[in-house]
Formats: structure tokens, C-alpha cells, sequence
């Protein structure tokens, strides 16, 4: 569905295509390691790059993101489509931002099942994490340099970083974040609303999606009962994700090995392993699990199943983000929310920094990496190097 003429004047004159749209998050896909991290890298091509949106509208995109459950970056994705093309531009950033993320684990995952012991796999993944964890780092940084600008986002960015590390229910942290900051910048000005552009109509297109993921279900659940307890698990699960994949792994753990024990915790624990070293969000496990209970046409559906919520919501909630953001109330919100967003980012880095098994060489390329990512290098070439050096020296 195409944009209306007073938002196309908003963006740049060079409105890409669908087929445009898709490409370009295809390729950022392609390398979105990290999960939130790669908010970053879709600024950068989004704002500075592509000039399809002002830095103030995708941060208030990011900002709308973060209060809803689901993967935070596949989220941000589809609210850029959404913005410069509509419900099908929502839907081709989405799935060209997701696609290389679930053909990499499906082939990992049957690859997994042959060869999970090679020595070249093992040093390759062992460098590619302490990797990530510079681009994580990096992109707190990048990140932080646009959202902090006082002492009061500071404040809330620490306190978020620590209560996201101590586990603490990822919707509260953000809701506390919000209200930390209308308290905080109570005695702020309020910023000038410029009138909102014409909302976009989105009502008929999610009935319809609607009505295609109800058909689904009921051919599933009237066909092959494993498979809709699959879809319908982890519909569940990103339905009750806020906080992005890291809330909605632990939920997936406990549904798929202690509720229903589909697989072992060990199993299981090396699918997220591989959801950390595989492009996109890391709730791409589900793909994992969906392959090795149902092979391909499992991963497919526990694919399908856990970003399907939260693309609804985006396409369903985004429209009416602006007469929200009129709000005096709901802009100091959104300061406070941003903040808690680079705290989660805070908190990624140091999660995933404990899981590295250190080495000399693994400081050594982690703080190469940063360097190299400080110095703008594509992020696909500091992996690509990376891995080479990881399966030379390791």
C-alpha cells in the first residue's frame, strides 16, 4: 500500500520500491549481528544513507519498538517500511531483514545435527562472540551518542543497564524507564508537535493478515497437532516478549524443555549458541527448535510463528504513534524510553562478554573489531576478517 502524497514530501524524493526496500534489508540483514545492536547500522542507512526518514521519526520508530514486545530490530525494520511504503513496505523490510537470519540457522541447524564437533566450526564461532560483543559494544556506543544528552538520561540508562542485567521483567524496566522519564523532565519544555502527516490506512491489510494466521492455525491444528503446538508455543512466546529476544528466550526455554520436553537443556542451550552467531535477532532459536522436531517445514512454521505478533502490532499500533507523540507527557516518555534502550544495550554487551571464553587472541580481535567499527568499517568485513583469523589462529 502506497504512502500519501504529504508523507512522500516528508522523506526523500527518492522513495524506493518495494523491490528496493527489500534489497537494502536484505543485505543489512545479511550481517545484523549483535540483535539490538543492529539498530545502529539501520539508522545509519535509514537516516544518513537512504534519507528515507529524519532522525527524530526513527527514533521516536525506535522508541514505539521498545514498548511492545518482540525483537526490537526486526520490529524497526517494518516500522521503516511502514512509514516510507506502507503495510506491503512494512512487510518486504521485515521479511528481507529476517530472511538470511532464518536460511543461515536452518542451515546451521542440519549442519549441527553432522558436524557439531569439527575443530574449524568450534574456533570459528569461538572468535565470531567475542566479535559480537565489540559490535554490541559499539553500537551502545553509537546509540548513546544520539539518545544521551544530560544527566537524566545517564541516570536512567545505568539504572535500566543493571535491572535489565538482574533479570527483572523487561516491560517493567521500560515502563519504569517512562516514567522515570515524565518525572525527571517534568520541568522540561515540551517540544513544538508539528502536525502529523495523513494516517496510514492499515486496518483492512492486518484483518486480512489476521484472517490468513487464523486459517493457518485451524489447517494445523486439524492436520498435525504437533505442529500447531509448535506455532501456537511460539506465537506465545513473542506475544509476551517485551524486551526483545532476550526476554523471549528464556520463555521458549522453559516452554520447549521443561513444559513440554521437546528436546534437553544442553540441546536447546546450543541453539541459542547458535542464535548468537547467526544474523538477526536471537530469538531465531526458534528456527533451531523448529528443524530438529519437524525439519524444514518446522523451522519454517516456528519461524513464521514467533515474529508474526509482533509485526502485527507494528503494522496494527504504528499509525497511530504521531497523535500518541502529540503528547506533552508522552515525549518525555520516549527520552526516558530510549535511554533504557542503550542500557539494554549496556547490559547485552556485558551478558554477552561473560560468555566468551577468553583468550589473549579473543581480546585481542574483540578490541580489533571496536577499533574497526569506531573507524566506520563495514561491519560484515570486521565478521568476514574475523572468522578467517578465528579459524587460522584458534
Amino acid at each position: 500500500m502506497s504512502i500519501t502524497g504529504l508523507e512522500q514530501q516528508q522523506l526523500s524524493h527518492d522513495v524506493p520500491s518495494q523491490g528496493g526496500l527489500f534489497l537494502s534489508f536484505l543485505r543489512l540483514g545479511a550481517t545484523a549481528f549483535g540483535g539490538p545492536a543492529m539498530i545502529a547500522y539501520i539508522r545509519r542507512m535509514v537516516v544518513e544513507q537512504k534519507k528515507w526518514m529524519d532522525d527524530a521519526s526513527f527514533r521516536d520508530g525506535v522508541a514505539f519498538c521498545q514498548m511492545v514486545p518482540g525483537a526490537t530490530a526486526m520490529q524497526s525494520s517494518a516500522y521503516v517500511g511502514l512509514r516510507v511504503r506502507g503495510v506491503s513496505g512494512a512487510a518486504v523490510s521485515f521479511i528481507g531483514f529476517g530472511l538470511p537470519a532464518f536460511l543461515i540457522m536452518t542451515l546451521l541447524s542440519a549442519f549441527y545435527m553432522q558436524a557439531r564437533n569439527l575443530p574449524l566450526i568450534i574456533s570459528a564461532f569461538s572468535g565470531l562472540q567475542a566479535i559480537i560483543v565489540s559490535i554490541v559494544a559499539y553500537a551502545a556506543i553509537s546509540f548513546g551518542k544520539t539518545s544521551i544528552k544530560n544527566w537524566r538520561a545517564v541516570v536512567i540508562a545505568i539504572a535500566a543497564g543493571i535491572l535489565f542485567g538482574l533479570g527483572l521483567n523487561p516491560f517493567l524496566v521500560v515502563l519504569l524507564a517512562a516514567i522515570a522519564g515524565v518525572v525527571l523532565y517534568i520541568k522540561q519544555p515540551s517540544p513544538v508537535i508539528l502536525p502529523s502527516p495523513k494516517r496510514i490506512a492499515t486496518k483492512r491489510p492486518v484483518l486480512i493478515i489476521i484472517a490468513g494466521a487464523i486459517l493457518g492455525f485451524a489447517i494445523l491444528f486439524f492436520t498435525d497437532r504437533g505442529l500447531f503446538d509448535l506455532a501456537a508455543l511460539m506465537f506465545r512466546v513473542d506475544l509476551f516478549a517485551f524486551g526483545g529476544g532476550f526476554a523471549s528466550v528464556p520463555l521458549m526455554f522453559n516452554e520447549v524443555v521443561n513444559v513440554n520436553a521437546w528436546m534437553d537443556g544442553p540441546t536447546f542451550l546450543n541453539g541459542i549458541a547458535l542464535g548468537q552467531i547467526t544474523p538477526g535477532p536471537i530469538v531465531i532459536t526458534a528456527t533451531f527448535v523448529g528443524y530438529l522436531l519437524y525439519g524444514l517445514l518446522g523451522a519454517t512454521i516456528a519461524t513464521f510463528a514467533i515474529f508474526l505478533p509482533s509485526f502485527l502490532i507494528v503494522v496494527g499500533i504504528g499509525p497511530y504513534f504521531d497523535k500518541l507523540n502529540a503528547s506533552p507527557y508522552f515525549g518525555k516518555a520516549v527520552s526516558g524510553i530510549l535511554s533504557s534502550f542503550v542500557g539494554l544495550l549496556l547490559a547485552v554487551t556485558v551478558l554477552f562478554a561473560l560468555k566468551v571464553h577468553w583468550s589473549l587472541f579473543h581480546a585481542f580481535i574483540a578490541v580489533a573489531a571496536l577499533v574497526a567499527l569506531l573507524l566506520k568499517v563495514e561491519v560484515y568485513w570486521v565478521v568476514l576478517a574475523g572468522v578467517a583469523l578465528s579459524i587460522f589462529f584458534l
